[in-house]
């Protein structure tokens, strides 16, 4: 073996001893700064993931809908809020909103029919005339005439806007049937009352 080689194989063992060296040191766990973190992080997540190591990395997500928004398949929320006692402020001015059920068709004259009967027509009455069951002439259990619907111009004068805010929140001795029934049914509920009103 010359010296050349010696010197060779000397130079290739300490080239690779420094690289071990080198490479052994501390392993590093950040990158530095990232120079774009929406793409450097992926914004896809599961359901229910808790989203703060986000903002660590200077993404500024919480996976809430846009406030204003109404998701897919959902209804417009109702404009107006319960009135304090003795205020009747949101309940006037719920006379403007719309019934968003232009007509009932089909099946869904039937279902209307079925939700007044069920939820309304203990008190209104089946032919919407105050005379239900809990009232039956004055000698039900039920002293006080609930309305009538068909045939009192107070109540076909009525909005449905005020209607719908009736049957949500509750008006004088009716009590709010929100839990009962969605706002759909209402809407339903209301359209059928209206059908039957203008007969």
């Amino acid at each position: 073996m010359n010296k050349y080689n010696i010197n060779k194989n000397l130079l290739l063992t300490i080239a690779t001893a420094a690289i071990t060296l080198v490479g052994c040191e501390e392993v590093k766990r950040t990158p530095g700064t990232v120079y774009m973190p929406d793409m450097a992080y992926s914004r896809a997540i599961e359901s229910y993931t808790d989203l703060t190591y986000l903002k660590d990395q200077g993404i500024h997500f919480d996976a809430k809908p846009v406030v204003g928004t109404i998701a897919r398949g959902k209804e417009m929320p109702f404009p107006y809020a319960i009135d304090k006692p003795g205020d009747t402020t949101n309940y006037n001015a719920s006379k403007v909103v719309p019934n968003p059920i232009d007509s009932l068709v089909g099946r869904d004259v039937a279902e209307a029919e079925r939700l007044y009967l069920v939820n309304c027509g203990i008190c209104h009455g089946a032919k919407l005339d105050g005379n239900g069951p809990l009232y039956k002439d004055g000698n039900g259990p039920y002293a006080a005439k609930p309305a009538t619907l068909v045939g009192d111009a107070k109540y076909e004068n009525m909005p449905a806007g005020q209607m719908f805010y009736s049957i949500a929140y509750g008006k004088n001795l009716m009590g709010s049937y929100a839990s009962q029934l969605n706002k759909r049914q209402r809407w339903m509920i209301i359209k059928y009352i209206k059908n039957k009103q203008k007969k």
